[in-house]
């Protein structure tokens, strides 16, 4: 009967008119200026009712957009950083513990190449376990936004290969994993400074932790649900047990009644702490079995979520702490950049401060606690407030610039090093649509929203929002909400499906319909010959002035952004006037086409005034006859030439006078 209603509802609301669409062309200059046709396309688009939200909104895609690294063959990687470190993976810059929020946001991207480059990226040789991670469960996550069950399918020897690899950090007569927390990425931990006798904290600490069981647990899950896609019976009931194992010791023995929270156990035994004791106090960690749907619907666990409302516990003024105020180390500062204590910059730490990657897992297990769990602990009110709190994080003034943590009274960033703007090691689109919003992505054949919204008389109320082009089972989705009907002309949560309205309600709550999947259309994969990620290898750049190698390399090592504060690209020197850059391919190359990014800042650095293409041919530099755009700053340049076979392209540049010019990336294809 419920079935039957819902298609008469539906089907009376096909000739509804739907609310008035997003002029997405306009959002998208307005946003991202001269980049702005990156996004048209790709991204779904979203106001509302707060400024703030819709500005950090726009922010979150600039960044992923910036840590989209081209590979070449190997396609596109996400970045965790900016800016290279010295434990990434090379020659790619990638770290697999940021993995499952660059797919948490890339699988609501309408071009699918980002997400998928990466997932087979991570599972050929990307993936060198640095951290724990969450991979399983992540392409789980982006065939329930897809449904593209091949895409999902391909990888399932290379996960089931990944998952036993972890049998070096399980403890059999526990059945529950362990990592030292540096491995988490969560240094200076409560296990790991206690395990210290409080001296230090980076190093050690190895600890059976509600992390890596609720990582463990999902990718399980995961695995069973891709198997069962695939019609392996055999492979789906194994990994079924192996979670329903997991999730028993974590609620059996990561729960402490004591403290009301799941908490590490040691799995170090020396002179300050023993095997299996639990440590001393609260870490916002705990909530990660919620992230994950591992804990199960029982008031006595759902009590924990009062310690992050609290004050004088989780809850800081500012943000999440990491750490309780009551313990013993709370925000002491161990660790300093280049070791120096007098004038040196605070490195991470995880007694404390506020972090963005934990923020957002927090707020992934408040989603899940709020649509599918019965409590009365946590209200939407509060998730509300929580989300705008994150939301200030990513302000620095006027200016929108996320670091890696902050303090928790201020809100501040504590770490402030060269490598810490706009750090991609958490998520905040995932957090609109699947939260705010509410989208609620399923296997089967339905679209679920539910907007984690309060009432209006609460002081957290939304009273409107839109988001359209929101990729889902092969259509595009909108959903509408409107608390009075004056801002969009029909009051209520509505959703649209192709541009049709195919249900709505006059009052939050959920609303279910069903949408047969199509199949989305194939990924088109043009590759960048120019790029190379090794500083020796073909192809090489060079350049008429500021010749220095890694300045000239930065033009072709497949990164594009134009953020101020951390410089990309070949910088020229400003005179002369005329100058140029060239790549050498070391062979025969048949191109068609190049893109050209140029970064303008308004003083030092300006576009070109003009440019053109040249190749060598016979022994000689060549112009060719390119259809090209007029130089672009802060954007993309096109250029375009009837194809031919070279081993060489340059770039002539005429300088704006008095200017140097940033040639952010040459793309050659």
């Amino acid at each position: 009967m419920k079935a039957l209603l819902l298609a008469a509802t539906a089907a009376l609301l096909c000739a509804a008119a739907s609310p008035p669409a997003l002029d997405t062309k306009a959002i998208a200059k307005a946003r991202f200026g001269n980049d702005a046709p990156w996004y048209e396309n790709r991204i779904p688009f979203f106001e509302s009712a707060d400024p703030k939200i819709d500005a950090v909104y726009y922010y979150r895609w600039s960044l992923y957009r910036a840590h989209q690294r081209d590979l070449g063959e190997r396609g596109y990687i996400s970045t965790e950083f900016l800016d290279d470190v010295s434990w990434q993976l090379e020659p790619w810059a990638s770290l697999n513990d940021a993995t499952g929020f660059h797919l948490g946001e890339g699988r609501w991207l309408n071009d699918r190449r980002f997400a998928d480059d990466y997932i087979a990226h991570m599972y050929n040789g990307g993936n060198d376990r640095h951290f724990t991670d969450y991979m399983a469960d992540s392409v789980w996550g982006r065939y329930l936004v897809d449904g593209d069950r091949a895409g999902a399918t391909r990888h399932l020897a290379a996960m089931r290969t990944l998952y036993g690899q972890w049998d070096d950090h399980l403890d059999r007569a526990k059945g529950l994993y362990w990592v030292e927390p540096l491995l988490d990425a969560t240094e200076y931990t409560i296990s790991s400074i206690d395990a210290s006798g409080g001296q230090e904290g980076f190093f050690g600490g190895d600890a059976f932790r509600p992390s890596i069981n609720a990582y463990m647990f999902a990718n399980a899950r995961a695995i069973s649900n891709i198997a069962s896609l695939s019609g392996d019976a055999a492979t789906a009931k194994d990994y079924t047990a192996r979670a329903a194992a997991i999730r028993t010791r974590v609620e059996r023995d990561l729960w402490n009644p004591a403290l009301g929270h799941f908490i590490d156990r040691y799995k170090v035994d020396n002179q300050f702490v023993k095997y299996w004791e639990p440590i001393r106090g609260r870490e916002l960690v705990g909530y990660l079995p919620w992230t994950f749907d591992l804990a199960a619907d029982d008031p006595r666990f759902a009590a924990a979520w009062s310690h992050v409302l609290s004050p004088t516990e989780l809850g800081g003024a500012g943000g999440m702490r990491t750490v309780e105020p009551s313990y013993q180390y709370y925000m002491h500062q161990y660790r300093y950049e280049s070791g120096v204590f007098t004038g040196g910059r605070p490195e991470c730490q995880w007694n404390g401060p506020i972090w963005p990657f934990q923020t957002t897992q927090v707020l992934l297990g408040m989603a899940n606690l709020l649509d599918h769990y019965k409590q009365s602990v946590v209200t939407r009110g509060d998730y509300m407030r929580l989300l705008r709190q994150y939301t200030q994080l990513h302000y620095q003034g006027d200016a929108l610039d996320l670091e890696e943590d902050y303090h928790p009274d201020t809100g501040r960033p504590i770490v402030g090093l060269g490598r810490s703007h706009h750090y991609f090691h958490s998520g905040y689109a995932d957090l609109i649509l699947g939260g705010l919003i509410g989208i609620r992505p399923r296997a089967d054949d339905v679209l679920e929203v539910n907007p984690l919204l309060p009432d209006a008389r609460d002081p957290q109320a939304l009273a409107w929002f839109r988001v359209q082009d929101v990729p889902y089972h092969g259509h595009r989705v909108a959903v509408t909400w409107d608390a009075t009907g004056q801002h969009y002309g029909r009051k209520g949560l509505s959703i649209d499906v192709d541009g049709r309205t195919v249900a709505q309600r006059p009052t939050l709550g959920r609303l279910t319909v069903a949408v047969t999947r199509v199949a989305s259309p194939p990924i088109d994969r043009p590759i960048d010959r120019a790029v190379q990620l090794k500083r020796t290898d073909f192809p090489k750049g060079s350049a008429s002035t500021a010749e220095e190698a890694e300045n000239v390399h930065d033009a072709i090592d497949g990164r594009v952004w134009f953020f101020p504060e951390l410089g990309n690209g070949w910088s020229s020197k400003p005179s002369p006037v005329q100058q140029w850059y060239a790549i050498d391919f070391g062979k025969p190359v048949k191109l068609e086409r190049a893109e050209l990014a140029f970064f303008a800042d308004g003083g030092h650095f300006a576009a070109p005034r003009a440019y053109r293409m040249q190749a060598w041919v016979d022994g000689q530099w060549r112009d060719l006859p390119a259809q090209a755009d007029a130089p672009l700053a802060n954007g993309i340049t096109h250029a375009r030439w009837p194809a031919l076979t070279t081993s060489k392209v340059r770039v002539m540049f005429d300088l704006t006078p008095n200017r140097a010019m940033r040639l952010v990336e040459a793309k050659l294809y």
